[in-house]
């Protein structure tokens, strides 16, 4: 089977027919039930196709050149077999090196804890780990987990692949004209910008880092709150890595490869890749073709009639689409306003616009939070890039309120350009809670001197949702038709003993506030105790005080001495009537 379909395909020179015929044939002897993907064209897919909204810069990789390898028919291990594989057991496609299988485990525990819902496994990361890069050159890493020299794709100047113009300045690829791929997940510099990660703590965002890029990847597939355990979701996910039908048929056949077993290797002994999508066949970053695919000399070409120069236009084209930009202008109406904790409802979002005042497509936009704010970007970052689609616009990933309140501004400007900025207004206010109602209606009473036994529940909901962290202030006033402060009657006790009767409490996870123990105080009567939180909502519970039942008052004896009234007793004799 493995030599009648082939091991290798290369996207624009295989079709979709065989594609989906290697996957099925690869389902079948690995994963019984899997159903193929969903998009069954050939070919690469346009621009924005695979995800509605994709996160900034439409794909990590800039759909650069990707090795199609496709995994072995014949799996590692049947299905139930333990989890902890042995170390130099099964195929050596099996096998990851073990700084990268590490790098992927981690990313994936981290992001399930910060994104559950999302349900990344870390055998998609090692999918696309070893379509892009090999797995970092068949783990060759240094202890830290950064490849030994830097991995890059291709320049991506338009011929033949993306024309995507120089970002980083030549900071990570060394080419200050146009950008390249770089790293072991492959990200082009403005997605890197974005997405970036210090996963193993060393103080940089290096995308040639395992740790760094097998985060940032895990973050940039769980974006647009992806479930990746949902079918489409994982296409969609995938197809934003590299928008190519094919490039999604192989990550998903290593992805189920893995799934069904893997083991780790020592770094450096990794399976290195074969041919590559652009059908050159050599290691990213490197000028000579790789060992697995060797390169045949070329025939000597036959002399032939030199061509006629063709004229040279007097305007050469522009191919920068920012280049075509005159000026940008806010797509997004009014001030931006959530409360602390929540994720802003609308989006930032601006159009560009040449000189003809027609939308501009491709134009890579920079989002900016500016100020003293803990507010970011739903990625975590202060600062996102954004690519407009064919309607010129281009909008932020959502935002996601902090907890300083106040207002900030967010900026927007064109990448490589020194066009008139776009400022956004963002506002931040305090969590609020538009209802608070008392859990238990008990009668609360007290004598004086004493303290109420009962506890006093309440719960805070913010347009029926449960709210949490609400800054809630109880206060015993006057009366209830009077909010003053009341001066005497029932209390708190502060930290150090004294009464205090106003306080402020934040209710918690499930919105619930129990109010501390309450102090009757020594005058009777019924008071009022008001509580308020941001937002409207308001309970008032009352109060009574009542003073202890006296003591029965002693009666004089003949004597002159007090005594309690005599009673009968077995001792004193008794009258009793005669017959």
């Amino acid at each position: 089977m493995a030599a009648h379909l082939g091991r290798r395909l290369r996207r624009g020179a295989t079709s979709g027919a065989v594609v989906a015929a290697a996957v099925a044939a690869l389902a079948a002897s690995q994963a019984p039930g899997t159903p193929p993907p969903a998009d069954n064209a050939s070919g690469d897919l346009p621009v924005g196709a695979g995800d509605t909204t994709t996160p900034p810069d439409g794909s990590a990789s800039g759909d650069t050149p990707y090795y199609t390898d496709l995994p072995p028919l014949n799996t590692p291990n049947k299905p139930g077999a333990p989890a902890t594989l042995p170390i130099i057991t099964g195929p050596a496609q099996a096998g990851i090196p073990a700084t990268v299988l590490a790098a992927y485990q981690r990313a994936e525990q981290s992001i399930r804890s910060t994104d559950p819902a999302c349900n990344l496994p870390w055998q998609l990361l090692a999918g696309i780990g070893k379509v892009e890069s090999g797995q970092a050159r068949g783990g060759a890493v240094d202890a830290n987990g950064t490849t030994t020299s830097p991995i890059l794709g291709p320049v991506l100047n338009g011929v033949g692949f993306a024309n995507i113009s120089d970002t980083d300045k030549g900071a990570y690829d060394g080419d200050a004209v146009h950008d390249r791929a770089i790293g072991p997940m492959q990200f082009i510099p403005s997605t890197w910008a974005t997405w970036g990660q210090d996963a193993n703590g060393d103080g940089k965002k290096d995308p040639n880092n395992i740790y760094d890029a097998a985060q940032a990847a895990g973050l940039y597939l769980c974006a647009n709150d992806r479930n990746l355990a949902v079918k489409a979701d994982l296409d969609r996910a995938i197809l934003s890595y590299n928008r190519s039908t094919e490039y999604l048929n192989t990550v998903l056949s290593w992805f189920e490869y893995y799934k069904r077993g893997s083991h780790q290797v020592p770094d450096g002994t990794g399976v290195l890749p074969g041919d590559r999508s652009d059908n050159r066949g050599v290691t990213p970053g490197r000028t000579t073709p790789s060992p697995t695919a060797p390169v045949k000399p070329a025939p000597t070409p036959k002399p032939t009639t030199p061509a006629k120069p063709k004229p040279t236009p007097t305007t050469p084209p522009v191919t920068d689409p920012a280049a075509k930009v005159v000026r940008i202008s806010s797509a997004t109406s009014g001030t931006l306003t959530a409360t602390a904790g929540r994720t802003f409802a609308d989006r930032l979002t601006v159009q560009a616009l040449d000189r003809a005042g027609k939308p501009v497509t491709g134009v890579q936009v920079r989002y900016r939070i500016e100020g003293d704010t803990d507010t970011r970007f739903a990625v975590g970052a202060r600062e996102v890039t954004a690519v407009t689609a064919s309607t010129g616009k281009a909008a932020a990933p959502t935002l996601k309120a902090g907890e300083r309140t106040g207002a900030f501004k967010v900026t927007a400007t064109v990448v490589g350009r020194s066009l008139t900025a776009v400022s956004f207004t963002v506002n931040v206010t305090e969590r609020a809670a538009d209802s608070l109602t008392r859990l238990d209606a008990k009668d609360l009473a007290a004598t004086t001197g004493g303290d109420f036994a009962d506890e006093v529940r309440v719960k805070a909901t913010d347009g029926g949702a449960v709210a949490f962290g609400v800054a809630v202030t109880a206060t015993f006033v006057t009366s209830a038709g009077d909010p003053k402060p009341a001066t005497d009657g029932p209390f708190f006790k502060a930290a150090d003993g004294t009464a205090v009767r106003t306080l402020t409490l934040t209710t918690g996870a499930d919105g619930l506030l129990v109010l501390p123990k309450i102090f009757a105080g020594d005058q009777a009567g019924t008071f009022t105790l008001r509580l308020a939180a941001p937002g409207g909502g308001t309970v008032t519970v009352e109060l009574k005080v009542t003073a202890p039942e006296p003591e029965p008052t002693p009666t004089p004896s003949p004597s002159g001495s007090t005594s309690p009234d005599p009673s009968p007793s077995a001792s004193t004799p008794t009258a009793t009537p005669s017959a």
